[in-house]
């Protein structure tokens, strides 16, 4: 089997494989929305953890390294999967969320008052 990439693969194709990995160990009944946004919550926390008290540059060193990358990696991949597990038990369409989201956004910081500035939205 090739391996999966981003360029190669949709967001269905993790929808289903994510699904067809829970259906096959019945986690179904532990995954309530509530569960699950508690359970993306702490994975994103173990996330963060490999940044805690670095700079903004030295976060970026932190993932390039070779080694603690695969750890990384890890703690990316259960965020997601979690996201796309939550997404299938509440029937969210992931991409259509996404676009929606982005639509507000783009409404929120007009390019010509956001560009290269942070502040949020209402202090433009």
């Amino acid at each position: 089997m090739a391996a999966l990439t981003d360029s190669t693969t949709t967001i269905s194709e993790l929808k289903a494989r994510v699904l067809t990995f829970v259906h096959e160990r019945d986690w179904e009944q532990f995954h309530s929305p509530k569960n699950l946004s508690m359970a993306l919550a702490a994975e994103t926390g173990e996330l963060m953890e490999h940044f805690l008290w670095a700079t903004n540059e030295q976060s970026r060193g932190i993932a390039a390294d070779p080694v603690k990358r695969g750890k990384i990696a890890d703690e990316l991949a259960d965020v997601v999967i979690y996201a796309l597990e939550f997404a299938n038990i509440t029937g969210l369409d992931v991409t259509a969320a996404i676009e929606a989201k982005m639509a507000a956004n783009a409404k929120k910081y007009p390019v010509e008052k956001a560009r290269g500035r942070s502040e949020k939205y209402d202090e433009l």
